[in-house]
Parts: structure tokens; C-alpha cells; sequence
């Protein structure tokens, strides 16, 4: 079908999370759409456009009429995700963007959103994983949500380097414990007033419960929220323009190679509300 200027057709690929959006780039770069493609993005989850090719610019240029653009990502609005350190100094770090994590748990306003192009590809491996944590949190039966309506999580950086080198170092554990650690509200009670599940990799222990029982608590709901029916699993072509909504979903990357050259270009939108 020959799309408008300004229209937008959306196409839902699972029943609980991922669409598709298809229009043209004047459409994107106004910000006639920004409205409908919020609201999109917020009951969804995750959206993307297939075969944009556009260029830097143009994506922080789209990214400026959704939100507020994260000033000190990369160059120019920029950051470039790839495991190789010639490309990313943090590329270590990077590894972790391999397990199930939620981005900014640790600050004042999470991010509300990361749009990601893909530049390159691996030949094997590397496509994203996303699961929807409002869905996740709605289902959850009414003993769960009454157990954990009140529990807070201990959120740190360090929690998350054990999934990367489950033996560390004294040195690499104290450098990682000068990090602040933050209590976090398993339910994030949004301004909408919808909930969400608030979980993944940085998520160390709840407050107040044996250590044992925490982190089999924090696996349970890990493994509910993953479930199938919760999750898209986006099959990445070079061109794609991919936004997701990290108030209410995790992600992870699937392993590939560090010398695949895969290359992905980020930009962050700025939080717009407190995580209390």
C-alpha cells in the first residue's frame, strides 16, 4: 500500500508486545506522528521500522520529536554498541546488554526510551529479545501481586558484572563497589497508573528477606516475565530503526561473536519520571 505523509499503519506481531510501524521519513523527522507513535510505543512496548537507511542525523533529528535527547550519549546523540574495543572502549561491558536487564535502574528517572539502528550485522546470533513487564505484571496472579506489592530490590552494577565474570577479581569487585546501589520498588507504579515489573540483572536482593529466598523470589518472576507469550524477538535487517519503551519492558541482546562487526547506533531519550 502507498503510505501518506501522514499516515502511520501499525502492525501488531505478537498479541502482547512488538509492532511494526510503516510511513515515510517526512512523517518521522515532523513529528506529525509523534503523539500516535508514543502511544504506541508505551501500550507495545516495542516498535520499529523496517529499512529506513537513514543517517545520523536524521535518527537523533527523530528521536528529538519523541522525547528529550540523553546530551552526553556518544557523539552528537550517538553511541556506538559493539563488542569490539577498537569501536567501544566499554565493549567488556557491553556483554552484559546479553542477559535480561531494564537500563537506568540506578538513576533518578530511567530512561524513558532507546531507539537503536542496526549499521551491521553478525552472520550468526545477535538478534534483541524484549518482554513486556506491564503485560508480565497484569497477569501475575493475585497472591504474587499481593506478596510483592510492597517488597523493594536492591539494585547495583555489581550485581550485574557476576553474569559477565561470575569470578571476579578482588580488584574488579571493589571497583564495581564504588558504585551507589539503589532500593527499588518491585511494582513500579507508573504516572499512568499502570504497574509494571521492575527486575533484571542489576536486581541484587529484596530488602528485609533471607538472601536465599530473595533471589528465588527475583528468579521467579525473571522466568514469568520471560515467558513467550510476553516476549518479541526482533530479527534485525541493516536499516532497521528499532524504539523500545524501557519503563515497561526488558531486553536482551543474543549472543554473537565479538568479531562479528556487529554495529548498532543508540540514542537515549531523558526519564520523565521518578523511580521511588
Amino acid at each position: 500500500m502507498s503510505l501518506t505523509s501522514a499516515q502511520l499503519d501499525v502492525v501488531d506481531l505478537t498479541p502482547r508486545i512488538g509492532s511494526e510501524i510503516r510511513t515515510d521519513l517526512d512523517t518521522l523527522l515532523s513529528g506529525r506522528a509523534a503523539e500516535k507513535i508514543r502511544d504506541t510505543l508505551e501500550q507495545r512496548g516495542v516498535v520499529f521500522f523496517r529499512g529506513l537507511h537513514i543517517s545520523d542525523e536524521q535518527q537523533v533529528a527523530i528521536a528529538a520529536t519523541l522525547g528529550t535527547v540523553v546530551a552526553n550519549e556518544g557523539e552528537e546523540g550517538i553511541y556506538k554498541i559493539s563488542l569490539d574495543e577498537n569501536v567501544n572502549q566499554r565493549a567488556k561491558y557491553l556483554k552484559g546488554s546479553l542477559f535480561w536487564h531494564f537500563d537506568g535502574s540506578l538513576q533518578p528517572y530511567p530512561n524513558l526510551a532507546t531507539l537503536l539502528r542496526a549499521m551491521k550485522l553478525s552472520d550468526t546470533g545477535g538478534d534483541t529479545e524484549f518482554c513486556n513487564t506491564y503485560a508480565a505484571y497484569d497477569d501475575l496472579p493475585q497472591s504474587d501481586k499481593d506478596l510483592i506489592a510492597d517488597l523493594r530490590v536492591v539494585h547495583s552494577a555489581e550485581r550485574s558484572q557476576y553474569y559477565v565474570t561470575p569470578e571476579m577479581s578482588y580488584d574488579e569487585i571493589a571497583f564495581w563497589q564504588k558504585s551507589p546501589t539503589k532500593a527499588c520498588p518491585i511494582v513500579w507504579t507508573h504516572q499512568s497508573g499502570r504497574k509494571s515489573l521492575l527486575l533484571g540483572a542489576t536486581a541484587d536482593y529484596v530488602v528485609g528477606m533471607p538472601i536465599e529466598q530473595s533471589r528465588a523470589l527475583l528468579a521467579r518472576l525473571r522466568d514469568w516475565a520471560t515467558q513467550p507469550r510476553y516476549v518479541y524477538r526482533h530479527e534485525w535487517e541493516v536499516g532497521d530503526l528499532l524504539i523500545w519503551d524501557n519503563t515497561g519492558t526488558m531486553h536482551r541482546a543474543l549472543p554473537y561473536a565479538a568479531d562479528s562487526g556487529r554495529l548498532m547506533h543508540r540514542t537515549i531519550l531523558a526519564g520523565e519520571e521518578p523511580l521511588n
